[in-house]
């Protein structure tokens, strides 16, 4: 059947049903187009409300109060232009990974884009396809479709002429010809939402995190700013001042900086892991590739190069090594799906199709054989001893030790009679064993090294022997390549699987929906896990992982399924790769506490201004001198420092021992000022001084929190901070309605500074046993 050519459509016909738009577009496409990046930086709601905010201010006018536009803007337009960028260079990667597929036009068989399909082609299935119209089958040569991405059913279906074939499904043995049906928007999977094609999303607890705070903030911001209008107004009786200082405790609030600095760190990553042959196809993934605790992956390809030899052969039952190699070649010819180690078989025994075939079983990582009905010359089966002669222990015996020396064995057995429709391959008469060979990676000591160091176990999953596999995995320096086990010998119940799986590292004999439940059980265990695959049997266990990464030389499935995609198909640049990740995470993390220290005691404060009826203690201008050196410059110079040190402890729970004690600083400070005022009577300037000065040394102590361990980078972050603020406040008092500094009341400064050390001292200590507390009695509720 390998041999089959379909006239197809013509080229006439193929223009034809073009131009009537019946081609395999779809409106569902991933890929942001320009207006969509521009509105997505532009249209939000917090930009909006600034804008209404500084159309209000002009009102008054108070108009060097607007200056804080200038930011929304400088930040709209930046994040505008990096994701701009990283399109461009996406773009162009994206061709490498570009869906195809096989079609029949005109008698002759082409590679198209999958979105050149139009209705009434006829297309080529093979392995590792995954299907993208709708259609009938016109032919099927052992063909077998996965449907569990449609159904949930793992279990391959087999597929006959005339039967259907649905978009979302995959190959996963077999090939044939499929006559399309529905394409475009009409097709199964799209009609469901493309529910068959969706893979689990990738895990980001700081994106979740932080869309938590911004929900939050959204809700209150409308009611509590109404409210500070009032008190405000009625403070001052003024209700210029009043919307200034209303302004000022609402912009507070908005963490509009954590979001720019996420979703640029986020945008730029994508661009930096394209430089290194990634292309993330889900920004989150970023994160959950930096978080990756264990990373699950196959030999080959990983520990090996892919290529396979064989070694060595084995006849039985004294037949002759010419009827051995004829035997191999018909089988060779039987098939037409392509892999490693049928390439392999075929490069020393040839391929021929000299002798008619009949039932055909064709290999699939389930079964671990194929099998073939010669009707003159015999039923043949090749594939894993184990699997077909397990009865025969002195045989396995003996096959044992070449398994031990990392060798992969192939049984070659005469059937008394095969059928393909009850998968049986009956009484099995062994032939010969057909040594095969990996050739193990030169740098993938180095490789499993990193990940050791780096706390992230690798999990070797393969279908091939358990010894073998961990030979080879000693070889290639794995850790813990002693503690395997042969996966069929693995409990299903998930809890109890969960508890085996746990002490061992190799795992043999894996069929694919095992993988998906390894998967499954390490993330119930509390692991964020990360699957390498490239071929159809990693489809399901790829879906389900926090982060998902495929081969672009894999299959379509597998890349489909996959939250980054590695374009060089090598593994060795997965540690790149995960460097890569954590630092861009680990950036983030790190001054995020400086966005939200802000937003938590500007939360407060306004709760308590409401009820104090007095002035807010900030304008939006010295908001702004706040906002520039005690968190913009320095998050923006920090980011800038390649450290992929991540917290372990989790984002939220590092935000809040690092940001909570600033904000509850920052309170008490400015209570105190307060009460300070009434005692002294101090007008509105030395007020505003008291504040202003006092604000910026408590966001200056926390970036100098932020900043540890110290380096010399880092106390250069401090000094330009500290150095401009200082600055702005000596020679612009005016300017920041603050009073000159050369005053008796200024001695108050020594004290005040003193005191406020103190205080995120002792918050600190407060907030860090609360926190594990609340963590530690979280976590047992859960579990």
């Amino acid at each position: 059947m390998a041999n089959v050519i379909y006239k197809g459509l013509s080229e006439e016909e193929v223009a034809k049903r073009t131009a009537e738009g019946q081609i395999n577009i779809t409106k569902n496409n991933h890929q942001k187009s320009v207006g969509q990046i521009v509105r997505a930086h532009t249209i939000t709601y917090f930009n909006i409300l600034n804008l209404f905010f500084a159309v209000v201010i002009i009102a008054t006018g108070q108009i060097k109060n607007v200056l804080f536009i200038g930011v929304v803007i400088a930040n709209s337009a930046i994040g505008i232009i990096q994701e701009l960028r990283v399109k461009q260079l996406i773009d162009q990667l994206t061709v490498v990974t570009a869906a195809r597929t096989k079609v029949f036009r005109s008698g002759r068989l082409i590679e198209i884009p999958v979105d050149k399909i139009v209705l009434g082609d006829i297309c080529r299935v093979e392995p590792g396809d995954q299907l993208v119209t709708d259609g009938a089958v016109i032919s099927s040569d052992g063909l077998e479709v996965n449907e569990s991405l449609l159904t949930g059913e793992a279990k391959p279906v087999r597929k006959k002429k005339g039967d259907k074939l649905l978009s979302g499904s995959f190959i996963s043995a077999g090939t044939g010809a499929m006559r399309v049906e529905a394409v475009g928007d009409n097709t199964y999977a799209s009609t469901l939402v493309e529910k068959a094609q969706t893979k689990k999303r990738a895990t980001s607890e700081m994106q979740d995190t932080i869309r938590s705070i911004i929900r939050f903030i959204s809700i209150l911001i409308i009611p509590l700013g109404l409210l500070l209008l009032r008190s405000q107004y009625l403070s001052t009786g003024d209700w210029p001042a009043a919307i200034v200082h209303t302004v000022s405790g609402v912009i507070g609030m908005i963490p509009e900086g954590l979001v720019l600095l996420t979703s640029i760190s986020f945008i730029l990553g994508v661009g930096r892991l394209a430089k290194k042959q990634a292309l993330v196809q889900e920004m989150e993934a970023i994160e959950a590739l930096a978080r990756v605790d264990i990373l699950c992956t196959d030999k080959t390809g990983t520990i090996t190069t892919g290529d396979l030899e064989v070694a060595d052969v084995i006849p039985f039952s004294g037949l002759a090594i010419e009827s051995i190699h004829k035997i191999m070649s018909e089988i060779g010819g039987a098939f037409d799906d392509e892999n490693a180690t049928q390439a392999a078989l075929i490069k020393y025994f040839g391929r021929s199709t000299d002798w008619e075939t009949g039932e055909k079983i064709p290999f699939s990582s389930a079964r671990k054989y194929r099998a073939v009905s010669f009707p003159d010359h015999g039923d043949y089966v090749l594939g894993a001893p184990d699997f077909l002669i397990r009865a025969n222990e002195k045989l396995l015996s003996l096959l044992e030790n070449y398994s031990r020396e990392g060798y992969r064995v192939l049984l070659l057995g005469r059937s008394s009679g095969i059928s393909a429709e009850k998968e049986n391959v009956g009484q099995i008469r062994p032939i010969a064993v057909i040594i095969i060979s990996d050739i193990i990676k030169t740098d993938a000591a180095e490789i499993f090294r990193y990940f050791a160091d780096n706390n992230v176990q690798v999990k070797v999953i393969s279908g091939d022997n358990p010894v073998t596999v961990s030979t080879v995995a000693k070889k290639a320096g794995v850790f813990g390549f002693d503690k395997y086990v042969d996966a069929s010998t693995l409990p299903e119940d998930p809890a109890l699987l969960r508890e085996e799986i746990k002490k061992y590292n190799i795992f043999g004999r894996v069929k694919p929906d095992q993988k998906q439940a390894f998967v499954r059980a390490w993330q119930a265990a509390g692991n964020t896990v990360a699957m390498v695959g490239d071929g159809v049997n990693d489809v399901l266990a790829i879906k389900d992982a926090d982060c998902g990464i495929a081969m672009a030389a894999g299959s379509e499935a597998a890349k489909h399924s996959a939250h980054i995609v590695l374009l060089n198909s090598d593994f060795t640049s997965m540690k790149d790769i995960v460097k890569e990740g954590r630092e861009i995470i680990s950036n983030i993390e790190r001054v995020s506490s400086l966005y939200l220290t802000k937003t938590i005691y500007s939360v407060i404060l306004v709760f308590i201004y409401i009820l104090l009826r007095r002035s807010y203690p900030f304008t939006t201008l010295q908001m702004g001198l706040i906002n520039s050196f005690c968190i913009g410059l320095p998050s923006f110079l920090l980011t800038l420092e390649q450290q992929d040190q991540l917290q372990r402890e989790g984002f939220l729970r590092h935000v809040l021992k690092v940001a909570t004690p600033g904000a509850f600083t920052m309170v008490t400070t400015m209570l105190l000022v307060q009460l300070m005022t009434e005692i002294f009577n101090w007008d509105a300037n030395v007020y505003s001084t008291f504040t202003l000065v006092l604000a910026g040394y408590i966001g200056m102590l926390i970036v100098t929190q932020v900043c540890m361990p110290m380096n010399a980078y880092h106390k250069f972050i401090i000094a330009v901070s500290v150095g401009l603020f200082v600055l702005g406040i000596l020679f612009l008092p005016g300017f920041y309605d603050i009073h000159h500094l050369w005053m008796w009341w200024s001695l108050l400064f020594i004290p005040l500074s003193v005191l406020v050390a103190m205080l995120i001292y002792w918050y600190s200590r407060l907030t860090n046993r609360f926190v594990e507390w609340f963590f530690r009695d979280h976590k047992a509720e859960e579990g």
